[in-house]
This record gives structure tokens, sequence and C-alpha cells, in this order.
């Protein structure tokens, strides 16, 4: 009597032999692979690329407002109960310096002048640039620096002399400072000493014709009242000097004081930006769908064409498991071809742009990480309806299909 033939048992696909397979799918469709691939590469791209720039735009805040300092408190008049402008006592900076944590304080005061290019401007074209009288201390206080020439000294600031704003000297036309650069101020000529660069925690600065105390008073009519006051305190006493300041500054009617961080201003400024960044996402999210669309088009297409591959195959042996498999790497494998492009092309324009714009370039590694991951789910979820039809074929329905 003969034995019985021994029951035959599939060959087991290693893992490197499931991903030669898989690949060896995707080499033979190089055209249809890169579209796909695009698709899935556009959206990654563009996610990674929202995070990167928003990220990067962070990073730069938060390193000029460390350079600025966030620790500088602004206090200027507000209105009376009748709705009236008010102003601060004479003795208000005075009394803000003795507050025990403030380290340094200045003022500045409007004066009503107005400056002009020259004597032949007519009034009513100011450009909304003011005259303002200044401290020795201010730019220093404030975190300003000076682009051309230099500040106001000693010497200067009791003569006309005058320092222009970023963009009182853009709208004035003046570039650089000297004894040839004069400015018609209040009705007279004042020499332009210096010329400030943009003040982030004073923005008020870069509209302003900035002068001597002294002189605003003896030439120009100033009142001597400061319309803002800039105090500086140790870090961690800033809240509890915020909460004093108004009391302090004018102790009769602390109601017609305001307070302000500008540090804030410029936070809040930046926290505004997170309304585009959703839309952007959104839209890259949209894109992504759109790749995976494309993923689950190209494993269809490829399960039809390859129906006498498919056939072939389970003839000679191979198990629905290795069949369904070999369509799942595919997929996964033309997605992640796509996610890791998309990876290498946000990052790409993540450093562009931020170059461009001077900022550090910063991209979250949890951002890279999420976008292979996303682009590896939507690669199974695109394959899996494709893998299952294809491990479902009998050999005879394969082969006989046209």
């Amino acid at each position: 009597m003969t034995a019985p033939a021994p029951a035959l048992v599939p060959a087991r696909l290693r893992p490197r032999d499931v991903v030669r397979v898989g690949g060896a799918g995707l080499r033979a469709r190089p055209l249809r692979v890169f579209l796909s691939a695009l698709g899935i590469a556009i959206g990654i791209a563009a996610m990674l690329g929202v995070v990167g720039i928003s990220a990067s735009s962070q990073e730069d805040l938060n390193r000029r407002l460390a350079a600025l300092g966030t620790n500088l408190l602004t206090v200027s008049p507000g209105k009376t109960l009748f709705g009236e402008a008010s102003h601060l006592p004479a003795e208000a900076e005075g009394m803000v310096g003795q507050i025990a944590p403030v380290t340094a304080v200045t003022a500045i005061g409007t004066t009503g002048a107005k400056v002009y290019r020259n004597d032949h401007v007519p009034e009513a074209e100011s450009g909304s640039l003011s005259v303002t009288a200044a401290r020795l201390d201010l730019i220093g206080d404030v975190g300003a620096t000076v682009a051309a020439g230099a500040w106001l000294n000693e010497a200067t600031h009791r003569y006309p002399a005058t320092v222009l704003g970023a963009t009182a000297a853009d709208r004035l036309g003046v570039v650089q400072a000297g004894p040839d650069q004069r400015v018609w101020l209040g009705g007279q000529w004042f020499t332009v000493v210096g010329v400030l660069a943009p003040a982030p925690l004073a923005p008020e600065l870069d509209t302003a014709a900035l002068i001597g105390w002294p002189v605003a008073r003896e030439r120009l009519g100033f009142d001597g009242y400061a319309t803002t006051i800039y105090a500086r305190a140790q870090e961690a006493h800033v809240v509890e000097v915020r909460g004093v300041l108004g009391p302090t500054a004018n102790p009769e009617q602390p109601n017609e004081v305001e307070v302000s961080r500008p540090s804030d201003v410029l936070a809040a400024k930046q926290a505004t930006d997170a309304t585009l960044n959703a839309l952007l996402l959104g839209l890259g999210g949209v894109a992504l769908l759109v790749g995976g669309v494309g993923v689950a088009n190209t494993m269809v297409i490829s399960v039809l064409e390859r129906r006498a591959e498919i056939g072939l195959r389970r003839s000679l042996g191979a198990t629905r498991g290795q069949i369904r498999v070999q369509f799942l790497t595919e997929s996964l494998l033309l997605s992640a071809i796509g996610g890791i492009g998309g990876v290498l092309l946000g990052i790409g324009v993540t450093a562009a742009y931020a170059g461009l714009q001077g900022w550090p370039s910063i991209v979250p590694v949890w951002a890279m990480a999420g976008g292979v991951v996303a682009t590896l789910v939507i690669g199974g979820a695109a394959g899996f309806y494709p893998a299952v039809r294809a491990a479902r074929m009998s050999p005879t329905e394969a082969l006989s299909a046209p």
C-alpha cells in the first residue's frame, strides 16, 4: 500500500520578501506611483509647512521678547468720569520709581506740534506724525536702538535737535542723520541727529519726532506732563507691580490711569495667527485626503490589471493572506514614499521661508513623526479594500479574466 502524499504547506513569506514583492509591484508602474505619492506628499508638506512656519515664527517672537524683555510696563492717562482726556500728575514718574521692584522709569510727552519735510508742505499734510518730548534714558529702557546717527544727549536735548522714529524718517524722506538733515518742526527748523530702528515694545515711537524735554517746554510750549511712563520691573514681581502702578501714578484718581504690558500685545498678535493656521491645516488635510483617494485608486486599478498574476500566484500555492499582505504592503510603501517626500518638502519649505524672514528654522519632531504615521494610516485604509478584493479572487476566476 502506498502512503498518502503529504499535505502541501504554503511557503512562508519573510518580512524582507514581503517588502521585495510589494516593491516590485510599484516599480512596474513608476508614473502612476509618482503621481499618487505626489498627492500624499503635497498634503503632508502643506501641514508640516504650516506647523513649521508657525513654530519658527513663535520661536523668533520668543527670542525677540527675551532680548527686549517682557518686564516692561506702560502707564498712560485714561478718561475722566465725564469722558474728558485726563493727564498724569507731574510727580507720577518719581512716584512710580519709588516702587521697590521697579528698576527703571522713563517717559515721553506729546507736545501737539507737527513735523514736516520742509516749510513748504501744507499744514494738513502732516502724515500723522507726532512731535514727542523724550527723556534721555528712553531708548535704553524701552529696548529701542539707533539705526543711524545718535540718540539725544545732555547737549542736544536742550537745542533744536530731533531723533526720528523709523516710520517718521521714512515718511519724511530722511535716510541718514547729520547737520545737513533738517525738518520743519513746530514752525521752526530742527536738525535730525538720529534715526531709530523699529521699536517692537514701543510702536508709538516709530511715528514720532523725538526731542528733548527742555527744548519742548521752551520752544513748543509743552506743558511737561508725561503721556506715557515706561517702567521696568523685576521679572518675578511684574504682576504685583502692574497691580499697583495705577494707584501709585495717580493716587487721587487711579481709575483714570491705564496700565498695559507691551509684550502681551505682541504675544496676542501672534495668537491671532492660530485661526489662519487652522484654515491652512484644514486645506492640508483636504490635500492629504485627495492623496489617499489617489492611493486607493492606484491600488484598485492595480488589482484589476494584475488578476492574471494573482491567479498564477494562487495556483502556485500563495494563500489569501499572502495576497492580501502583498497588496497592503504595496499601499503602505506607496504612502510611505509620499509621506517621507512630503516631510522633506515641508522641511525645505519651512527652512526657505524662515531664512527669508530671518527666523530660526524650527520643525517639531512630533510633526514630522505624525506626518509619516498619518500617511501610513491613510495608506493602510486606502489599500485595505483592494487587498481584500485581490485575496478573494479564486485562481480560476483570476486566470480566466481577460
